[in-house]
């Protein structure tokens, strides 16, 4: 009697094309993100994708909005050209100025601000402690959600839910390093730093465009 079953070769050759189709089989949302994944940097685009963060905060999504950001910078040569800030006249032309260049250095105002938050990072070993306790917690967690889903008192943890409970578990060091202390002076020194450049920087066009605005209706 003649058997179903391939011996032989035809054997090998079968086991071989079945394996070859078994492996060569891309999951879905890796073929569908190949358009994200090559216009990221070689070190981000090597990453697993299933050890990514969640949609609202993956890499592309920040790229993007920075890449928006630092198109939009003015240069910052005329931004701290120490000719155009004289004081104001009076109330009603600092209030001019500061709504005005808020919406014309909105970036460079940003800019400013990540780099006073940097600062306060890396002067403070502590907080950088904490941030590494936050991330590696919150990565942990995000993991063992690839795995199965994560229920807590009946409920699953999504993506945001998974940064609170990241950031319930690194909360005690945040207490130690001083968070509190730095987020009011990193703020201080963004009102402080920010609010003066806006109040006593001209107008874009000088004098004759704060007389235009000043000119009642």
């Amino acid at each position: 009697m003649k058997s179903g079953v391939p011996k032989g070769e035809n054997c090998l050759v079968d086991m071989d094309s079945k394996a070859g189709d078994l492996f060569s089989a891309e999951p879905a949302d890796a073929a569908e993100s190949g358009g994200v994944m090559g216009s990221l940097p070689p070190w981000l685009s090597a990453l697993p994708h299933r050890l990514w963060l969640p949609k609202g905060l993956s890499p592309s999504v920040a790229k993007e909005w920075f890449d928006r950001r630092r198109a939009s910078i003015r240069p910052w040569a005329g931004f701290v050209d120490h000719r155009k800030f004289t004081k104001p006249r009076n109330f009603g032309e600092l209030c001019q100025r500061v709504v005005r260049n808020f919406d014309t250095y909105n970036s460079n105002y940003t800019f400013i601000f990540l780099g006073l938050i940097l600062y306060c990072i890396i002067s403070s070993p502590m907080l950088l402690i904490a941030l590494a306790v936050f991330v590696g917690a919150f990565y942990i967690i995000h993991l063992k959600s690839l795995e199965s889903k994560l229920v807590i008192f009946g409920k699953e943890v999504t993506g945001p839910h998974q940064l609170g409970l990241a950031g319930a578990v690194s909360f005690p060091v945040f207490w130690l390093a001083g968070a509190g202390a730095a987020v009011f002076w990193v703020l201080g020194a963004t009102m402080f730093v920010i609010g003066s450049h806006a109040a006593f920087r001209e107008l874009e066009g000088g004098s004759e465009m704060e007389e235009l605005f000043m000119e009642p209706v």
